[in-house]
């Protein structure tokens, strides 16, 4: 993106700290962290200190996905500083961190009526609507698009005005000047950066920032699995020797412990209770009553868990979800709902009209995120201000709506943002900052909400259940002609987007997104293959289960439907399923390669009966910031159950920044869709899920895990997030694993939870 003297504007700051608003629009902000002493401040993204320390900002939630080193990597790269000299510090909510491009992906969201309006990653209408709204989202691999340029701009702009106070001392051009490991560079002559930052703060910024030539990459052959790292981790060594803290492990003065028991799903409200069975627990202080919660209070957890454990609160029940009633009302959307199109090309009618060579029906069970970390919360209010320690991947909503169940103004609520043992985006969802605000106000004392897994798992929201039918036409050869892909589920996407962007309860959600089209519900349904007649239909189905956003999203499903179908076609066809998939991917080189890639990887033997190997592929994102991975799973199943012996993937994400991290990102994504296609899911009875531990999730335990093997493609394309791919592709590839091993087709995720 270009940079000129309208979208950098220098000003100072407290601190004689110089701030540069990097922005598409001519606007001033605070600075969301002011420098301290001995710091001086360069925009919103990094502050150096005399003591040559370079600490940058980092506005999105760690979540394990790294963001905490990838963003000061990109600023340490293109400032010249040394690895060792950076730090990192979360920022708080600000405008100036508005995630423009991920208000642009969710334009349906905010503005479903021309959505169209914001659809460009550089919407000038979807960083207003940001700005306005303090959008500061982590979610959907947007991190580079969002933050990239602007660290870069920050990090060149300081780099000039530190070669220009050296210059200045040196009576040379500060263009001949170089920074370089945390020095700037003339000659023979070198001065470390904490000489420099105080004068530097004098110097105006140049005109537009001369970024480096090229931008911050690591290629993936010089970082091969167990090389020595230029960039580590730079959370790693805490988290290995256990004081790097997370969100359950904020302490403050006076603080008291809450538990708490959740209405079940539907209109369930609080009932009656015994608040005597409480009074034997030492260390209980009270009891906390919500229209649809009981929080009880202690000075510690333990009490406070046992003590509703002893009370077991009554809930008056109503319109309440559960399977049976889920799946009737998918099946009957699925036959008789009007479906409406999203995606079409050729003439689908003709070609689809009437007799399909193919026709079979998926399905999706609710899944649950079974993250590491359960919600914790820890909020205390004192002279009409709420501060709130959480991990959050949407903060200002947060704020927003703990100011509401307050009553204050949102200016009156602090946020500290804590890292997440895991979210899978379950912490875009703040109902336990809302709770622990309203138990801080009653309790008059700083109190620590945290939630039991029985109790992540009632007031989860659980990725939305699917049903599906996929149909095609092909020629006598087995050509295929046609493509139909007909999805029943609810506008999952358009509902927590209501709960996230208007504060929506629930049910309120559900209200509103009922019956309509959501085209992020079913993203990825469109195959990368050419097909000349194409029809991909959402049929709006209203299941009466609160539903949200999980790692991989719609093409944790989507890639399932198209891939185990495309290899059904295949069969069909008597074709081997690489060459069949080759054939039809000319438009797509990218793809193709990863998949040639992988089958000389893996040792692809054309997925012989019995061989127990299957291939997929998949990509993710648009235009030149799309990811695209092919991968081959190795499965078989025996007494105990699916056993996936070993996965060989092959990925193209463009640039990467930091090759180590990326990889994490795929063997993590592949592990976690390991889970989510042998487990990780629950039925409901009476709006309670009868899943209440993560053992009972089927996931895969470290002897479970399979051999993972990742190799990356070279690639010069703009940067797309790894972390979605691996998720996405992992469960079509093991499904066609298994029927290369026993002859049979699961279409149901989990695998093996249907009747065959």
């Amino acid at each position: 993106m270009d940079l000129s003297r309208r979208q950098i504007l220098v000003g100072t700051a407290a601190g004689s700290a110089l701030i540069l608003a990097w922005t598409l629009l001519p606007r001033r902000y605070a600075p969301p962290l002011a420098p301290g002493k001995g710091e001086f401040a360069f925009d919103a993204w990094l502050r150096i200190g005399r003591d040559g320390v370079v600490t940058v900002s980092v506005p999105e939630l760690e979540m394990g996905q790294g963001v905490t080193t990838v963003l000061p990597q990109i600023v340490a790269m293109e400032l010249g500083a040394d690895w060792r000299q950076i730090a990192v510090e979360p920022a708080p909510p600000a405008e100036v961190y508005a995630n423009g491009p991920l208000a642009a992906r969710w334009r349906e969201m905010w503005m479903p009526l021309l959505p169209g309006l914001a659809a460009a990653p550089d919407s000038g209408l979807a960083r207003s609507f940001a700005e306005g709204e303090t959008f500061v989202v982590a979610a959907d691999g947007t991190t580079l698009a969002a933050y990239e340029a602007s660290a870069r701009a920050t990090a060149a702009a300081a780099r000039a005005m530190l070669s220009m106070a050296a210059a200045d001392r040196w009576d040379v051009r500060w263009e001949e000047c170089e920074a370089r490991d945390g020095f700037v560079i003339h000659g023979k002559q070198r001065l470390p950066f904490g000489a420099l930052v105080e004068a530097a703060a004098t110097f105006d910024a140049p005109r537009i920032p001369v970024l480096r030539p090229e931008p911050p990459a690591e290629r993936p052959a010089d970082v091969p699995p167990g090389a020595n790292l230029r960039f580590p981790r730079l959370d790693l060594p805490a988290k290995v020797d256990g004081s790097y803290l997370f969100a359950g492990d904020v302490r403050l003065p006076d603080l008291i412990h809450a538990a708490i028991r959740h209405a079940p799903l539907g209109e369930s409200v609080l009932g009656s209770f015994d608040a005597k069975a409480a009074e034997g627990f030492p260390g209980v202080i009270g009891l906390v009553r919500h229209k649809r919660w009981l929080a009880a209070l202690a000075t510690d957890w333990w009490a406070a868990e046992r003590a509703l454990t002893a009370i077991a609160p009554h809930f008056s029940v109503k319109g309440a979800p559960d399977t049976g009633k889920i799946d009737s009302a998918l099946e009957a959307a699925l036959h008789k709902g009007d479906g409406v199109r999203l995606a079409e090309a050729g003439d689908p009618d003709t070609w689809l009209s009437g007799h399909f060579t193919l026709a079979s029906r998926y399905e999706v069970a609710p899944a649950l995120h079974a993250t590491l970390e359960t919600a914790s919360a820890t909020a205390r209010f004192s002279g009409g201000k709420l501060e709130l320690w959480i991990a959050s991947q949407a903060p200002a909503a947060a704020q927003l709506a703990a100011a509401e169940a307050l009553d204050i103004p949102a200016r009156d609520v602090v946020v500290y943002p804590m890292p997440a043992g895991g979210s899978f985006d379950r912490r875009l969802e703040h109902d336990h900052a809302i709770e622990a605000a309203i138990l801080a106000r009653q309790a008059k004392r700083p109190v620590q909400l945290t939630w039991s897994r029985w109790q992540e798992h009632v007031a989860g929201r659980p990725r939305t259940p699917v049903a599906a039918v996929m149909a095609a036409r092909t020629s006598p050869a087995g050509d295929l002609a046609a493509w139909k892909a007909r999805l029943a589920l609810p506008a999952t996407a358009l509902e927590s987007g209501l709960r996230l962007i208007n504060g929506k309860t629930p049910r309120a959600a559900m209200a509103g997104a009922a019956g309509q089209f959501d085209p992020l519900a079913i993203e990825g349904a469109v195959p990368p293959y050419a097909i000349e007649h194409l029809l991909v239909e959402h049929v709006p189905a209203d299941i009466g289960l609160p539903t949200g956003r999980l790692r991989g999203n719609a093409h944790g499903y989507t890639a399932f439907f198209t891939e185990c179908f495309i290899d059904e076609l295949a069969t069909q066809a008597k074709r081997e399923p690489l060459s069949y998939r080759m054939a039809l991917l000319s438009g797509q080189p990218r793809l193709a390669e990863c998949l040639q890639r992988v089958s000389a990887l893996a040792g692809w033997n054309g997925g012989r009966d019995g061989s127990g190997q299957g291939i997929a592929c998949h990509r993710i994102g648009e235009g030149e910031r799309c990811g695209h991975i092919a991968a081959v799973a190795t499965a078989r199943r025996d007494e105990t159950g699916v056993r996936v012996d070993k996965i060989s993937a092959v990925v193209d994400i463009g640039r990467i920044v930091n090759v180590d991290i990326a990889r994490q990102q795929i063997e993590g994504g592949l592990v976690f869709g390991v889970g989510l296609a042998l487990g990780c899911s629950t039925d409901y009875v009476q709006g309670l899920p009868t899943s209440g531990r993560l053992g009972l999730l089927g996931l895969p335990r470290l002897a479970d895990c399979p051999e993972i093997e990742v190799e990356f493609i070279e690639s010069g394309a703009d940067p797309a997030d790894p972390g979605e791919l691996g998720v996405a592709i992992a469960a079509p590839a093991i499904a066609n694993a298994l029927f290369s091993a026993t002859g049979l087709r699961f279409r149901k995720l989990p695998l093996l939870s249907e009747d065959l």
